[in-house]
């Protein structure tokens, strides 16, 4: 978030270097939406850091969650991949029936 800052400090020094005063109501209304910017990256910068925190509370809460799962269900990684120890040859024998408008026809996969 320091380029936020930096950005309103530009703004700051343009607008001291164009010598905008406060005395006038175009100056006035400058100066106060610099210091509102200013306000504004000091909040962004306060909820990024929440942010951050609050991200590695929920990794944290979600490796405690997957330790649960596997002590009350005993669950592994394999089982939730109940097919991927079958190769293509498995299923080299497989049979289907294709009915379509009552004619009975049979389709080789491999075509």
């Amino acid at each position: 978030m320091d380029y936020l800052y930096q950005k309103v400090a530009y703004l700051k020094g343009l607008a001291e270097g164009l010598g905008i005063e406060e005395e006038s109501k175009e100056g006035k209304l400058l100066l106060h939406i610099i210091d509102t910017l200013e306000d504004f990256a000091d909040v962004i910068s306060e909820i990024a850091e929440e942010q951050e925190e609050l991200e590695e509370y929920v990794n944290y809460i979600d490796e405690d969650l997957t330790d649960v799962e596997e002590d009350l269900y005993g669950l592994d990684d394999e089982d939730f991949y109940p097919f991927e120890d079958f190769d293509e040859e498995d299923f080299d024998h497989i049979d289907f029936d294709i009915i379509c408008c009552n004619d009975e026809e049979d389709f080789d996969i491999d075509e």
